[in-house]
């Protein structure tokens, strides 16, 4: 196991909107982490990701993107395994080929089953976007189901201690009433979400008042 790397010699820029589930996955790990930050909030309603500027960071036009020193990195879960690599010592993503795949696994379901179940339908709520509002709830409860089950061997998603595969999924299924995806029929689930609430240095994401959270 290496060495835990040195802290950054400045602030890590997160560029992100803050009801982005994808941002704050990333600001919850810098906080864990205890490293030194700064939030600069995209105006996405102005479509500022969208000008040449953002477009440099990120081509594909999303946040969050991340500057640490001259390093930029966009896509959220990316950016995990970089601070996971760069400035932990094995914890968050282990080296064992077994840990490492089975961080990979949640990873997947995060860019996969999250993305298009509770996030997509969250998505109708805070931004109004159309999408097809119950097959996002049907996968979400798919997925809960799923979760819930292994949820019962484990207390975090890829073993007994906390890694960045529950850290890539916890924000959307936190936030997932906010898309009319409840959570009390999962109470494993419910148990996840208050021991990553109870790490150290945990910051939550703001709260929108929509769906069954309103």
């Amino acid at each position: 196991m290496k060495p835990a790397a040195a802290v950054p010699a400045q602030a890590i820029k997160l560029h992100r909107f803050f009801l982005s589930g994808h941002s704050h996955r990333v600001e919850l790990f810098l906080s864990l982490l205890r490293l030194p930050y700064a939030l600069v909030d995209v105006d996405l309603a102005a479509g500022a990701h969208k000008q040449p500027a953002f477009l440099v960071m990120n081509p594909f036009g999303q946040v969050p993107v991340m500057q640490d020193d001259d390093i930029t990195l966009a896509d959220s879960n990316a950016i995990l395994v970089y601070l996971a690599t760069q400035y932990d010592s094995g914890q968050w993503l282990p080296c064992d080929p077994v840990g490492a795949a089975a961080v990979q696994r949640w990873l997947s379901v995060a860019a996969g089953p999250l993305a298009f179940g509770p996030a997509t339908a969250r998505l109708a709520t805070v931004f109004k976007a159309p999408v097809n509002v119950e097959e996002a709830i049907a996968r979400a409860n798919d997925l809960f189901a799923v979760m819930e089950a292994e949820l019962k061997m484990s207390a975090f998603l890829a073993g007994n201690t906390p890694t960045i595969a529950d850290i890539a999924n916890y924000t959307y299924i936190a936030h997932a009433p906010e898309g009319n995806v409840s959570l009390d029929p999962y109470p494993q689930i419910r148990s996840w979400l208050q021991r990553i609430e109870a790490l150290p240095g945990f910051v939550p994401m703001a709260k929108s008042e929509v769906g069954l959270a309103a």
